[in-house]
């Protein structure tokens, strides 16, 4: 039995893989339209969520498995005060794969220890969302062909921003690879990241608090949005909602093979008229993640043997 709790769980090799099967799946998904046939995923989805819950139901569908679960904890036996542990050991009995969203960090964790089929986590708290990576490492070989020898700008909420953290953590395991992270002191990238990740590999990286003058330097810009739900009041969330926005002066002096990503949903983080520039990938890297959790299912449901 294999669980997805965070990125580094699978190995190198192991990612390689499932972006090899994310892009036969792309190229062929006639060969993939039966392979869940009656198998179940549930999606227990403690915190609300619109693309990956949506992403997770679609993939499931086209490999032809059906879906259960709930889309908040309110119309959970959560609201009864069960716990988690016990959720999870309860719905494995009903499903053969199971998605979990929560807000306390660690929680996919704890329901590993008791569920009996392959827990997905799908962003815990401010800690991680490995799919969410998966799905950015998917759009990122498409559009560079590779992971290593790039530079890596990380833009917005860099501290409660899971995304981030998972990307970085990612990423920081390829060669010559570099990050800038593009934020106000206060949504800087937490010392953990640092000193446990960033330090450890031997990755460059320097910390600014304008786009600007960093953006001809960059392959990648990695937009996130200032999320209100992280602050701990209404004020500090005003202050900086509007510090950093992506428009088409910032991009004059990019590279032409320039890749704009963003996990969504945007607020006003980038402009509209940006969607038009060819550099834009932030719906197409949407679309990925779909393809990269169809992978993702198949992959542990072989790995348990329950495929």
């Amino acid at each position: 039995m294999r669980h997805l709790l965070d990125t580094t769980d699978l190995s190198l090799g192991e990612i390689d893989e499932l972006i090899s099967l994310a892009e036969d799946i792309i190229e062929n998904p006639e060969k993939y339209q039966d392979v869940c046939k009656r198998k179940k995923l549930a999606t227990l989805f403690f915190e609300p969520s619109t693309r990956t819950r949506l992403s997770f139901e679609a993939a499931m569908m086209e490999l032809g498995g059906n879906v259960l679960g709930f889309s908040e904890a309110a119309s959970s036996s959560a609201s009864k005060g069960e716990s988690v542990e016990d959720t999870a050991r309860m719905v494995s009995c009903y499903a053969d794969i199971i998605a979990m969203r929560h807000p306390l960090e660690g929680a996919p964790r704890v329901a590993a220890r008791k569920a009996t089929v392959p827990i997905i986590n799908a962003g815990d708290g401010g800690h991680a969302h490995p799919t969410q990576t998966l799905t950015d490492l998917l759009t990122i070989y498409r559009e560079k062909g590779t992971f290593d020898n790039l530079t890596i700008g990380l833009c917005g909420d860099l501290k409660f921003g899971r995304t981030v953290h998972s990307l970085i953590k990612a990423m920081s395991r390829y060669s010559n690879v570099k990050f800038v992270l593009i934020s106000p002191k206060e949504l800087s990238v937490p010392e953990y990241i640092k000193t446990d990740v960033l330090e450890p590999s031997g990755c460059e990286y320097a910390e600014v608090e304008q786009m600007e003058a960093v953006m001809p330097q960059l392959d990648i810009l990695y937009m996130t949005r200032i999320q209100r739900e992280r602050f701990f009041s209404e004020e500090e969330y005003l202050k900086h909602k509007d510090a950093f926005i992506l428009d088409m002066d910032k991009l004059q002096n990019a590279k032409e093979s320039l890749t704009i990503m963003h996990p969504l949903p945007r607020v006003n983080e980038i402009s509209t008229l940006v969607d038009d520039d060819p550099r834009a990938k932030y719906f197409e890297q949407a679309l990925n993640g779909k393809y990269i959790r169809m992978a993702l299912i198949i992959t542990l449901l072989k790995w348990g043997e329950l495929l």
